[in-house]
């Protein structure tokens, strides 16, 4: 009778332990592939790119008793962009991505910016904040740097923070509510003392709720741009009783991101001036 010395494996096992593992290798490199796809590449990112997959569509804004204003928000990925057209169906006011990170600039930032303003928009420009990569502080700077800016006169609105869902990775950027409360903080304090006012936040209510455990501190200097693709902008977060803006789709002619300024354009123009 042949003998085993203990820890050896016997042939026929080792084949199929072999075997085995070839084949969980198999399955794990196609799904390691696929999750790669997936992920976009840095400096894509665009206000509300994670809004249908986190909060879904439910529906277009019904016309009511309230006086708004038609927006748009628009990106690198949509390229030069026809503002005649949009002024045309009766669009007013614009924002336009400048900066992400500190590692990104829009290359059509020009043409979407002045061209807004061109045709007689008032127009602002907004941030997509990466909390894991650079402080507060920095990116601040960087926008400001980099087009986020602001001037006194009347067609250009405060420089928004787009503060939303981690296209990138996990969704709160790895951090505990209290240390992303700390980071737009500091975002937001930088801003101010770089331009004199206070940024727009462009949020979600329920990623607002997930990473900054629904915290109401900004609401008393902050505008609030609400995010949702529904009949009505919903429960806000925490402090704010209204909203300011209102993202509500991203599939509206011309360029898919249109918004509501909660108020006539006498209302975005003040805002402009401060």
């Amino acid at each position: 009778m042949p003998v085993h010395r203990p820890g050896s494996i016997r042939p026929r096992a080792l084949a199929v332990l072999v075997t085995a593992l070839l084949a969980a290798l198999s399955l794990a490199l196609p799904l390691t592939s696929a999750q790669a796809a997936t992920t976009p590449s840095r400096g894509s990112a665009h206000m509300g790119m994670g809004v249908l997959a986190h909060d879904g569509q439910h529906g277009t804004p019904t016309t009511g008793d309230a006086t708004q204003t038609e927006g748009v928000d628009v990106a690198g990925y949509q390229g030069n962009v026809a503002w005649s057209t949009l002024w045309g169906s009766g669009v007013r006011w614009a924002y336009t991505k400048a900066t992400e990170g500190t590692y990104y600039t829009n290359p059509y930032f020009a043409q979407q910016y002045n061209g807004s303003y061109d045709v007689g928009m008032i127009r602002g420009s907004y941030h997509f904040a990466t909390p894991d990569t650079t402080s507060g502080a920095a990116q601040a700077s960087y926008f400001v740097s980099h087009g986020g800016g602001w001037s006194r006169d009347g067609k250009t609105l405060p420089g928004a923070l787009d503060i939303e869902w981690n296209p990138y990775g996990a969704a709160c950027y790895g951090k505990t509510t209290g240390q992303m409360v700390s980071w737009i903080a500091d975002f937001i304090n930088t801003y101010k003392s770089l331009t004199s006012r206070y940024p727009v936040i462009y949020t979600a209510t329920s990623w607002w709720t997930q990473c900054t455990g629904n915290y109401g501190g900004f609401a008393a200097n902050n505008p609030l741009w609400i995010a949702r693709y529904a009949s009505d902008p919903g429960t806000l977060p925490a402090g704010w009783s209204y909203y300011t803006m209102w993202q509500y789709t991203s599939s509206g002619p011309t360029v898919g991101d249109h918004d509501k300024f909660n108020g006539a354009l006498d209302r975005v123009q003040a805002l402009a001036n401060g």
